[in-house]
């Protein structure tokens, strides 16, 4: 049976209780327990639907579809080194939240409700209204001033209501809780469902390796989304049995917003209780990830300290070097993905790094989303 569990008091809802945070004011994760018949899984639509054992929701619940998932994975050459990179970018609103909006959106037509919130620097909140308006429910998005101009149209074009908030990325989070005291909270970080969507690229990742785990992925992190995502998704196949290992998780983060850096490499024990220092904090490039304050930083943390990762900060220059580097390559992706692209360097040219390994990472973004930022890098 499906339920709602509190990260931090461990009270438990019910699965249909429409609450996205407990009573005492904590994360809800699910306790939920994925199966995979890979016999039926292989002869199915290779969409990220045919783990539909392994995805929280009962089988009478409408699922809200774009066939998304099963995005190809391209060998690239960086740095002398092939490394598989996930294709996200080519998902129906150019990004991997699609996947976890496909999930959440799903549960929530299910329970019945018919209108929500959410906050997002521009690509959950693109997926949002995308899956909101194909679900019939009506959505309201908060976005930051300064959010790229192809994403403010995006979000609009599917009918959604949009709010730019004055001020930080955590201005937005901020004013967002206001609404969400009354209206439900569609939210990629605070909401379990999501993660029970974007951990699907996980599985697609084994399986597309011949049912073998990588030895490292490699992933922009700013709220966790993606990363808490795929680690969920490693750790289900290992404790099914279907992969040996967990793979390393090297968290990305922009140097000018670098939180969980900063504290994964600080003498703060995880298990310690602790705030964020907001005074570092800059305006980067790669707004997907500038996220001052993210709400699962803890588990974050846990997550790659318990794979074996570490963190890798990059600085302005050298992701605007490696946007160049990817354009170069016919691969059109956004500032944020290219933040991935120059910790994968990073990595590489470390010198405990092992030129035999299997390391993956992603495309998270669709250039097309922020093209007058890509315009300026371009003309630098």
């Amino acid at each position: 049976m499906i339920k709602l569990v509190c990260f931090k008091c461990k009270k438990r809802y019910e699965f249909t209780e429409p609450v996205w945070r407990c009573s005492c004011g904590g994360i809800l994760d699910l306790d939920f327990t994925p199966e995979f018949p890979i016999e039926k899984i292989t002869t199915r639509k290779p969409t990220m639907w045919r783990y539909r054992e392994a995805i929280p929701l009962p089988e009478d619940f409408p699922v809200i579809s774009f066939d998304e998932g099963f995005t190809p994975m391209l060998e690239i050459e960086i740095e002398n080194r092939k490394v598989w990179i996930k294709q996200e970018h080519l998902f129906q609103t150019g990004s991997y939240k699609d996947r976890g909006a496909s999930v959440l959106m799903s549960y929530i037509k299910g329970i019945g409700i018919k209108q929500v919130v959410e906050d997002s620097s521009g690509n959950a909140g693109c997926a949002i209204a995308a899956y909101g308006a194909a679900g019939g429910i009506e959505c309201n998005i908060y976005v930051p001033w300064d959010t790229s101009p192809a994403k403010l149209i995006q979000i609009e074009s599917y009918g959604a209501h949009l709010n730019k908030i004055p001020g930080t990325r955590q201005d937005t989070a901020n004013a967002v809780l206001h609404s969400a005291e009354t209206t439900y909270y569609a939210s990629h970080s605070w909401n379990p469902f999501f993660f029970h969507g974007t951990k699907t690229i996980a599985y697609e990742i084994i399986e597309q390796l011949g049912w073998n785990s990588p030895d490292a992925i490699i992933l922009p992190v700013g709220n966790g989304t993606l990363l808490l995502g795929a680690y969920l998704g490693f750790n289900e196949m290992f404790q099914k049995g279907i992969i040996k290992t967990i793979p390393k998780i090297i968290g990305i983060q922009a140097e000018n917003c670098a939180p969980l850096y900063d504290l994964f490499n600080s003498e703060i024990s995880i298990q310690d209780s602790f705030s964020f220092d907001n005074s570092k904090i800059k305006k980067t490039i790669a707004e997907g990830i500038a996220i001052a304050e993210p709400i699962r930083g803890k588990q974050i943390l846990e997550a790659v300290k318990a794979s074996g990762g570490f963190f890798i900060k990059v600085s302005e220059k050298e992701i605007e070097s490696s946007l160049k580097e990817i354009l170069r390559k016919g691969y059109f992706i956004e500032p944020t993905s290219a933040a991935g692209i120059a910790g994968v360097k990073k990595y590489i040219l470390q010198e405990n790094n092992s030129k035999h390994e299997t390391l993956v990472t992603v495309f998270t973004g669709h250039g097309l989303k922020a093209g007058v930022k890509i315009g300026e890098v371009i003309d630098n």
